[in-house]
């Protein structure tokens, strides 16, 4: 019979790879999801915002919350919470349905995320605290790198609901066990929640992000873009003030005061903005363009995922020999070269187009994760160490939200630009990469400027990403110096990055 401490590794793995898989299981269902319920190209964006911004926003205050309220009782009602918004997500009958459900699954990802690493932490000692970390550093590397696989296995051979109605029983019995194995702690001394800055900082989000998706179709210069814009830049300045006078704020800026730490969230940002928000749109490239099935689609993300996965394996050994911001640096340089390098593509390529560009991207991404990991944690005191993890979460998160969002208005710009009449259905279909729906009564001569325009959109994407991520790689060398890891950090950043 298993000791309690390995339950509680068991199902607090079990939930890290539900909520993973769940960023990237997502992606490749989407043009079957857009045709069921009728989604526009806006919907399909919302489904991985509302999810994205929703974790980022309450993870820092769900471990604080967990502390004040015990930490086992509120990761099961994570649990709890994940699961049902799971079956909610898969017996949507409209996109707003799905993007509300999305939402809520969010939060009980992140009160999950926010609970586990303490979970393992009270449980385990010295040399086994290692074996557990790495073993749930495995769990998050491997619900990334099959995410696609899955999720195209069910929505072809399934359906898109099955993406979601898989966590059912996987959530019953992670709580049943987590209930039965897992051991209540608290500190209350460090518990409670930040209201005020949860609330500033969740409603200044969703108006950005809504004015970047709004913002072709409503106008830039329109009461309503521009009252979201500064409504958005007033209540995130009001944010960053509860931080900074806040008894128990969610972000200690004071922290952002080492480089190294800054350097940190930058990367996590470029990294999520440049490279994990691209996915969506390769995704309808390979759906909707070139006509794969999902399942398909997520055999051609294998090599990013395959390569990310081995590389992640390399990079955690040498965080130990060279110093991490070499390993940053050099990741998203990587990935910005093979952004760049998906620009080959034309109208009439095939996938094999994008291979060498995913070869780059995989190995940068997985150089890139653990030295992020253990910098994220290893330049701040031991003791801030929590905080420290969920802040990166957040900007991670934040990163793939904004730059779904981002990239979505200028790729519809592209589009109006090109077709300035175009306008609802057909500018959506056309975004998405639907362009059979558009071809049907249009001659040989349009068909191929609708295609030009489209892959034309997409170039500019990839260009735009490869420019993020460099400038990512270049603040990550000039941020993130080896003077500003702390020695009693050193240890936990190790185990986190192995």
């Amino acid at each position: 019979m298993l000791d309690r401490k390995w339950w509680t590794l068991i199902v607090v793995c079990a939930a890290i790879f539900m909520l993973l898989l769940d960023i990237t299981i997502v992606n490749v269902a989407l043009p079957p999801i857009a045709r069921d319920l009728n989604a526009s190209f806006t919907d399909l964006q919302w489904v991985i915002d509302a999810y994205a911004l929703t974790l980022a926003t309450f993870v820092l205050n769900a471990g604080s919350l967990a502390d004040l309220l015990g930490r086992k009782k509120v990761f099961v009602g994570g649990v709890v919470l994940f699961t049902a918004a799971s079956a909610l997500c898969g017996a949507a009958n409209s996109s707003l349905f799905l993007i509300l459900a999305r939402a809520a699954q969010g939060i009980g990802g992140a009160i999950m995320f926010a609970t586990s690493l303490a979970l393992i932490s009270q449980e385990f000692r010295g040399r086994e605290r290692g074996t557990a970390f790495g073993i749930w550093g495995a769990t998050t590397g491997a619900a990334v790198a099959i995410g696609p696989l899955v999720g195209g296995g069910l929505t072809t051979w399934l359906s898109w609901r099955w993406i979601f109605f898989v966590n059912i029983p996987i959530g019953i019995a992670t709580a049943v066990i987590a209930v039965l194995y897992a051991r209540e702690s608290r500190d209350p001394e460090h518990g409670g929640a930040d209201w005020v800055g949860l609330v500033t900082l969740s409603v200044s989000l969703f108006t950005f992000v809504y004015a970047l998706l709004r913002g072709n179709d409503k106008g830039w210069s329109s009461g309503l873009i521009l009252g979201m814009l500064v409504g958005g830049a007033v209540l995130l300045a009001l944010f960053v003030v509860s931080q900074w006078r806040g008894s128990r704020p969610m972000i200690d800026l004071s922290l952002f005061g080492r480089p190294a730490f800054a350097g940190a969230q930058i990367t996590a940002f470029t990294l999520s903005g440049a490279v994990f928000a691209m996915f969506l749109y390769l995704t309808l490239y390979l759906q909707n363009y070139l006509g794969f099935s999902p399942i398909q689609t997520g055999v051609r993300f294998v090599p990013i995922t395959v390569l990310a996965f081995v590389c992640a394996a390399a990079s955690g050994k040498l965080t130990a020999q060279m110093p991490v911001r070499l390993l940053l640096a050099a990741g998203l340089l990587l990935c910005a070269v093979g952004l760049f390098l998906l620009r080959n593509i034309t109208v009439d390529s095939s996938w094999t187009a994008l291979l060498p560009g995913f070869i780059l991207m995989g190995a940068g991404v997985g150089l890139t994760n653990p030295a992020l990991a253990s910098t994220a944690i290893g330049v701040v005191p031991p003791a801030r160490a929590g905080m420290a993890s969920g802040t990166n979460s957040t900007f991670r998160q934040v990163g793939v939200a904004t730059g779904i969002a981002a990239f979505g208005a200028l790729f519809e710009h592209h589009v109006r630009a090109a077709f300035p009449g175009i306008h609802g259905a057909q500018l959506s279909a056309l975004a998405s990469g639907r362009l059979n729906e558009l071809a049907g009564q249009a001659n040989q001569q349009l068909v191929r400027h609708v295609d030009q325009v489209f892959v034309g959109g997409l170039r500019e994407l990839f260009l735009i990403g490869a420019c993020i991520a460099l400038a990512g790689a270049v603040l990550a060398l000039a941020l993130v110096r080896q003077e500003d890891f702390t020695a009693e950090a050193g240890h936990e950043a190790e185990l986190v990055a192995g």
